[in-house]
């Protein structure tokens, strides 16, 4: 049998693939609203128009496309970020505001990105625990290699640091996404870019 044989011009792959980003997109407005908890396999079948045993062959779970779409929004955040810090005028103070502005702006493009990788996803419980630490992992290596050069005379470890600075960007992000009143973004960038100045001891 021709597993790769094409039905309505697309391969058996070719379909999967489609599948697969069918219900991803349904998965990128449900997971954000109703929310991860709140949303059925059934109901992602029914937006992305496939049918439950379709899902299986996708994947394994509504976990792992979870999984999935928050490894998606992490990658293209630290691509914005890394060229953000590439662009940026070649001091700490200049990396420092752009990488935080870079990756604030893109959170909040699109609020689902900013639910989906800062509140859903910590409402998968255990099940995404390893996927989420590697996220935080890759940012705080972006952020060392970026400050290297310019923090060689702090005390401060600068991988504690680093991750300082994502959970209090993590917790903006969230405040911004669940308070009534919505601070502005602006706003959220300077008192990111004060909070990592003051852990490096400048003013």
């Amino acid at each position: 049998m021709n597993v790769n044989r094409s039905y309505r011009g697309m391969t058996a792959e070719q379909r999967l693939a489609d599948r697969r980003e069918r219900l991803m997109t349904a998965a990128y407005t449900l997971y954000a609203k109703p929310g991860f908890t709140s949303t059925t396999i059934e109901r992602l079948c029914s937006e992305a128009r496939i049918s439950n045993r379709a899902f299986y062959e996708c994947f394994g779970g509504r976990e792992e496309l979870l999984q999935a779409l928050h490894e998606r929004c992490v990658d293209e955040s630290l691509a914005a970020v890394a060229q953000a810090l590439q662009e940026a005028p070649d001091t700490l103070d200049g990396k420092v505001k752009a990488g935080i502005r870079a990756y604030i702006e893109f959170a909040t493009a699109d609020w689902r990105r900013a639910r989906i990788m800062h509140v859903e996803v910590r409402r998968s419980g255990e099940v995404l625990t390893v996927s989420r630490q590697r996220a935080i992992e890759a940012f705080a290596r972006l952020i060392q290699d970026a400050t290297a050069d310019f923090t060689q005379k702090s005390l401060v470890d600068q991988r504690l640091l680093a991750l300082g600075v994502i959970g209090s960007l993590q917790e903006l992000l969230i405040e911004w996404l669940l308070s009534d009143g919505r601070p502005d973004i602006e706003e959220l960038a300077e008192v990111a870019v004060h909070i990592f100045n003051r852990c490096l001891g400048d003013d």
